[in-house]
């Protein structure tokens, strides 16, 4: 843009933009990896047009208010070693910041909402030791205090707002649904069908069997490295294309989602989109977990202490190269997959991880390490 012609700011307003999908996926915990994940996907899958997505904040609610104004629409920069390439995506119907609970209520007792998709980190599923709930939790004691008080009152925490949300289904009679974790937790759909369980329990033990009989806790693998966006992000979309975008995501190439679930209520057509769809995740979840985030881990921590910023100038170091290829030498020993598949894996990581354009900040990946840490090694 000249200096006399100021860029528009994205909107569906905006020529060849896409009209917003009906809403009949709501997602939890909207960020920069949902986006370029399960939204990309879901974009991507032929049926795109029947299967918008509203999407609620998480830890960062500023991503209601620069997607907001957009209707959703935001671009995804893809980031080769060698070159970018921009494209728009239009599967966010409607974004929200995490309080607007009234409006998440009201889309849960929507029959047409078929599935709930979670990404809000190990940390958000409130753990205790022995996997349940931590009903103990501040945050935990005040919700079920909430739930109790009034079942359609705000609450804050990940399993809460679930609980919330079925209790509103099953007040409308809006028939099944499906919870598809996005995490990166072992069996992820038990996770969050224990935590769901537990919760329901403390507020109303009638809701135990309406979820058993109603409710499908799917299982989901993902895998995509993406970082957090830059100004200098925002300049360049802006440069390149024409408008301006108040939160665009930059990701790698590479992409991978593996999904086990029954879908009662109907779902996109994922695997045309790439996705695969299977009996068991286990096998593709140990090995994402082990091998990708668990190196990730460990070149967060040792890279830190020797001076390094992100991925790339960490795997570049000899010392740090060497850990990570011990580390990996030793989990792919316990892993239930074809050595040879095994090995296409730990050589694909290498080329993603030296990527020097994806700017993967260690500081991003060792957050909440007590929660990430017990999953990953």
């Amino acid at each position: 843009m000249t200096a006399d012609r100021e860029a528009p700011r994205l909107s569906r307003a905006l020529p060849d933009t896409p009209a917003a999908p009906p809403v009949r996926i709501v997602h939890l915990g909207v960020g920069n990896f949902h986006r370029a994940h399960q939204a990309w996907y879901t974009a991507h899958s032929p049926d795109a047009e029947q299967w918008g997505i509203a999407a609620f904040t998480g830890r960062r609610p500023d991503t209601a208010e620069a997607l907001a104004p957009q209707a959703g629409l935001y671009t995804l920069i893809t980031r080769s070693g060698q070159a970018d390439s921009f494209e728009l995506v239009g599967s966010l119907s409607a974004v929200h910041p995490s309080t607007d609970h009234d409006t998440y209520l009201k889309y849960l007792s929507r029959p047409e909402v078929a599935i709930v998709t979670i990404t809000v980190t190990e940390a958000g599923y409130l753990r205790a030791a022995d996997g349940g709930l931590d009903l103990n939790r501040d945050v935990i004691v005040s919700d079920v205090g909430a739930l109790l008080a009034d079942p359609r009152g705000p609450v804050a925490s990940m399993p809460a707002k679930l609980v919330a949300g079925l209790l509103a289904r099953r007040a409308a009679g809006a028939g099944a649904i499906t919870i598809l974790s996005c995490d990166n937790l072992p069996d992820n759909g038990a996770v969050t069908r224990t935590v769901v369980g537990d919760l329901a329990g403390a507020v109303d033990d009638t809701l135990f069997g309406w979820v058993r009989d109603n409710v499908d806790f799917a299982t989901s693998m993902v895998d995509r490295i993406t970082p957090a966006t830059t100004d200098e992000d925002r300049r360049l979309v802006e440069e390149s294309c024409g408008y301006v975008d108040a939160d665009p995501v930059p990701t790698e190439p590479f992409s991978e989602w593996v999904v086990s679930g029954g879908f009662p209520a109907g779902r996109p057509q994922w695997e045309d989109a790439g996705a695969q769809l299977v009996d068991d995740v286990a096998p593709f979840e140990q090995r994402k977990l082990w091998l990708l985030n668990g190196s990730h881990s460990l070149l967060a921590y040792a890279g830190s202490i020797r001076g390094h910023e992100t991925i790339d100038e960490a795997i570049a170091d000899p010392d740090c190269r060497s850990w990570v290829e011990m580390f990996w030498d030793e989990a792919s020993r316990h892993l239930e997959l074809p050595a040879e598949a095994v090995a296409e894996y730990r050589e694909a990581l290498r080329v993603r991880f030296a990527n020097p354009r994806i700017r993967h900040q260690l500081s991003q990946i060792a957050a909440d390490g007590s929660a990430k840490l017990g999953v990953r090694t």
